[in-house]
């Protein structure tokens, strides 16, 4: 298959050009929207243009989130001559957020950083995982980042890709010189000082003459010129200064990880939707013409306006009582609390936000104000927090009265730790997700715009941003209750709307089953955490910053002298220049090609060079991802690292794990596997690992239909071998490891020019594999056949539980967009039913392990196929038949499965030993 190619959008740029374009134009509410039509047209064309075969695989559109970032901190008078937006351009800002999501583009943006150090922190990433990057830009700070073959800016005003090349052309430098230059010569749009009487043509010459922007400076005092020899001298920390300035930031967390940018298509329900609300109605022709007013959405009879909303600060017991009177009145209550971090493992309740009716809502305060604060010079009247828990907590575990949140795992942690359960409750984030999962987002604030027509109080609006934001429990009362109370206002209007259609439209059977019971389980492995020792990840990180010092060493002696290892273009001169091998490929951009095919194809053949480089690029990445960043997300107070799973984000069901990433922790090498080392057991306990073998190949014997395959599962035999008897005649390790690549690779639906590339094979003998495959196992034809007909019929596909994820590029204006939706089609049954597999133990395993007295045990992680327990030493011998029986019977009583579910289990005290 193709490598990833990232596409990275220069948000601002877009913004600016469709302002400038676009005479004034308001939208249906006479709402000022040039810049919002001119950048949706644009997005469009870009989507549409990109949308092809050899298209991009990811792509986000990357924003600045406000004025002011780190590097006004550094240099306060950094950007201070840029005049403010036009006044009618701030307004269009967040619509035109609500656009790049009706496209299912994630629209990337963080505080505190620039939209430039957003990109090239995704870029570094993505080059470091071995994809391509395009940046769709032609902001000369970017071009910095450009990589002969691997990185380019696509500059769509003028239809021309920007490489090596052009940076040359235009600044007389490689790109890694340019942050020189850029030093060198400021910047007065950006006010950055730069050294006074030097331009862009002497920069350039001196950059190219001295190497560096120090070396420049070291030899300033020889410089025959004495006017720019003074002037260097003189402004020598300018310089040094403008260089920070223009040195762009791309070693932080990423706020959406690389496989969330992966590209959908256009979806039709949320893009016509936005559309229809901002009334461009040459664009909804352009999409689907007449249907247009069919396809609106019903209104909810009791889904008011939220002109129509009465909201209220509940400060007295007896106002409490009232509420609490009401719910109970009404049988049900939406719940949504405030704190004052999004890590709830830290964050202290500040209050809690009630409603009983659509409109109709409050806003309970305990923890506002503090002694002496400024922006409350007084602590405001308030209820204790005692007391509001003890008249909540009889309502809120009541299990005749229904609770109604959003992203509800969040206040069910906060809630736990101040001793309050919640029961029973519905989820309207999940809601959402079990009935349209790849239509748009499930955050409040998408839901809200596309089911409501409302768009929702910003948390920044209230709290600010950047050096002047405030924490919630510094919030004015009245302030407070409008944000808090709209929160859970809008959470029971959601729920009315998406609850009614639930059975209609199939998704019962999976919200009850898999994802509803599943919130209060993840809950508490969130809680829970992992342990980690520090010690044993600083040790790791000295050993990987030591070998590769070392292995740079080697490199240079194996390459016959010194260069700069992560660099590409001098990687393929050493190469295929200075070493002479066979085989280079030149891009474009005329440099050599060194992603990690063209080494690993070199190292195959012996060529030491390309084995250390390897080497390297590894190590590099595993201290700086994990042994130096891992130290850094330790919890102070409880010693362990507590990630975030994301329950409502990946299309087929599977869970994500964010702050940190636990579930891309490298397993195939042995360094790798040293990571989990770190991850340890408490004292008298052991680490146990629980996984699935092979379910999505078992999975797909049953759900193809597959006699052999079947048999083979039943009688333990190994499939791979299997596959390998069946299409090559015998079983060797050459054999045995192609099978396994092809019994994968069919799966994901694969092209023969991908399974050429993964054999090493040319098309024709690649397809002859899949036509003997076929042959051979019939029954995976026919599933692939039915599978892509139900997604061009529907629009989507199922799980054996029920679970749709809807594909709408199956639609698409383009046969590449078609071809993605229906390789995607073809997985995501199978991948979709082993998430709901996992789920479906991880729902009974609580219960389980209590019934059976082992209160002790608890489960910390769920890793795709795998769930990792934290066991005492006395628990270890009932604790391990007990999850295999449950891991291996989740799928029934609902689904009876025709292959047994093999699970394999070990224990250690650490994660590493337990595999």
């Amino acid at each position: 298959m193709p490598a990833n190619h990232l596409y990275l959008v220069d948000g601002s740029g877009y913004i600016f050009r469709a302002y400038h374009r676009l005479p004034p134009l308001t939208n249906r509410h006479g709402q000022p929207a040039g810049a919002v039509y001119g950048f949706t047209t644009m997005l469009w064309k870009l989507v549409e243009d990109l949308n092809r075969a050899d298209g991009p695989t990811h792509l986000a559109v990357i924003l600045d989130a406000s004025s002011k970032t780190f590097r006004n901190d550094m240099y306060d008078k950094y950007k201070a001559h840029r005049p403010p937006p036009p006044e009618d351009l701030v307004p269009q800002f967040p619509l035109i957020r609500v656009a790049t999501r009706a496209f299912s583009v994630p629209c990337i943006e963080e505080e505190g950083l620039e939209a430039d150090d957003i990109i090239a922190c995704y870029a570094k990433a993505a080059l470091a995982e071995g994809w391509q990057v395009t940046i769709v830009s032609s902001d000369k700070d970017l071009m910095q980042l450009i990589e002969p073959g691997r990185l380019d800016l696509l500059d769509t005003m003028n239809n021309r890709r920007l490489g090596r090349e052009h940076v040359i052309e235009k600044f007389g430098v490689e790109p890694e010189q340019l942050g020189d230059v850029l030093a060198l010569m400021g910047d007065s749009v950006d006010n950055v000082p730069g050294v006074p009487g030097v331009g862009p043509k002497t920069a350039s010459e001196l950059i190219k003459t001295y190497g560096s922007l120090e070396a420049v400076l070291a030899a300033a005092p020889e410089i025959k010129k004495p006017k720019l020899s003074q002037s260097l001298i003189e402004h020598a920390d300018n310089a040094r200064l403008s260089r920070e300035l223009v040195r762009l930031v791309c070693d932080r967390a990423l706020p959406e990880p690389l496989d969330a940018l992966a590209m959908k298509g256009i979806p039709e329900a949320p893009l016509k939707e936005f559309l229809t609300d901002q009334g461009f109605r040459s664009l909804l022709g352009k999409l689907s013409g007449a249907e247009v007013a069919a396809a609106m959405p019903a209104r909810v009879e009791d889904a008011q306006p939220f002109v129509h909303k009465d909201y209220e600060t509940v400060v007295t017991e007896a106002d409490l009582d009232r509420w609490v009177t009401q719910a109970r009145a009404g049988g049900l209550v939406a719940v949504d609390t405030e704190t004052t971090d999004l890590d709830c493992v830290r964050a202290d309740l500040v209050g809690i936000s009630l409603a009983t009716a659509p409109g109709k809502a409050c806003y309970v305060p305990i923890a506002h104000g503090h002694a002496g604060d400024d922006l409350l010079a007084e602590k405001p009247v308030q209820l204790a927090q005692s007391v509001v828990l003890g008249k909540l907590k009889p309502l809120l575990e009541d299990p005749a009265i229904l609770k109604i949140g959003q992203n509800l795992k969040y206040d069910l942690i906060m809630l736990r730790r101040n001793g309050v359960d919640v029961t029973p409750y519905d989820d309207t984030m999940l809601l959402s997700y079990d009935l349209d999962a790849g239509l748009g987002g499930h955050g409040m604030d998408d839901l809200a715009k596309r089911h409501l027509d409302h768009a929702c109080i910003e948390f920044k609006a209230v709290c600010g941003t950047g050096k002047a934001a405030i924490s919630f429990d510094k919030v004015p009362l009245d302030r407070a209750t409008e944000y808090a109370a709209e929160d859970a206002d809008v959470t029971l209007r959601l729920w009315k709307r998406l609850k009614p259609r639930l059975v209609g439209e199939g998704g019962n059977r999976v919200y009850e089953l898999v994802d509803r019971p599943l919130v209060p389980v993840v809950a508490e492995m969130e809680r829970a955490g992992i342990l980690v020792d520090r010690a044993e990840l600083q040790k790791l990180s000295a050993e990987f910053g030591a070998a590769i010092v070392t292995l740079e060493a080697r490199v240079h002696e194996a390459a016959g002298g010194p260069f700069t290892i992560g660099s590409p273009k001098q990687l393929g001169e050493v190469l295929y220049d200075r070493l002479g091998l066979a085989g280079g490929r030149k891009g474009k951009s005329g440099v050599y090609s060194t992603d990690v095919n063209e080494l690993e194809r070199l190292a195959a053949d012996g060529v030491e060079v390309a084995r250390l480089v390897l080497d390297w690029r590894q190590l590099t990445k595993l201290k700086s991802t994990y042994t130096d960043a891992l130290q850094e997300e330790i919890n102070a107070a409880t010693g362990r690292v507590h990630t975030c799973f994301s329950l409502a984000v990946a299309q087929t069901g599977r869970l994500s794990s964010t702050d940190p990433n636990l579930q891309n922790i490298p397993i195939r090498t042995e360094e790798g596997r040293r990571i989990r080392e770190a991850f340890v057991a408490a004292p008298g306990h052991v680490l146990l690992s629980a996984d699935y073998s092979q379910i999505e190949l078992r999975l797909a014997a049953h759900m193809a239909d597959v006699p052999q395959l079947r048999e083979a599962f039943a009688a333990g035999t190994d499939i791979h071998n299997l596959t390998a008897e069946e299409l090559f005649g015998e079983v060797n390790r050459d054999t045995r490891g192609k099978a396994k690549t092809i019994n994968f690779a069919i799966l994901y639906g694969i092209s023969s020019w991908g399974l050429a590339g993964r054999l090493g094979v040319d098309r024709g003998e690649a397809q002859a594999i899949i036509d003997r495959y076929f042959d051979r196992f019939p029954g995976v034809k026919t599933y692939i056949a039915d599978t892509v007909s139900q997604v061009r019929e529907k629009g989507f596909v199922t799980t054996l539980f029920g679970r749709k994820t809807h594909l709408p590029g199956i639609r698409g204006k383009t046969v590449g967009e078609r071809q993605s939706a229906e390789r995607q089609a073809i997985n995501a049954p199978i991948q979709g039913t082993c998430a709901d597999i996992i789920k479906r133990a991880m729902v009974r395993m609580p219960g389980a392990l209590t019934q059976a007295g082992l209160t002790g045990t608890r489960m910390l992680l769920q890793v795709h196929d795998e769930l990792v327990f934290e066991v005492p030493d006395a628990e270890v011998e009932a604790a391990r038949p007990l999850i295999l029986s449950v891991m291996a019977g989740a799928a029934a009583p609902h689904v009876q499965l025709s292959v047994p579910l093999g699970v394999e289990i070990g224990t250690g005290p650490s994660w590493g030993a337990a595999h």
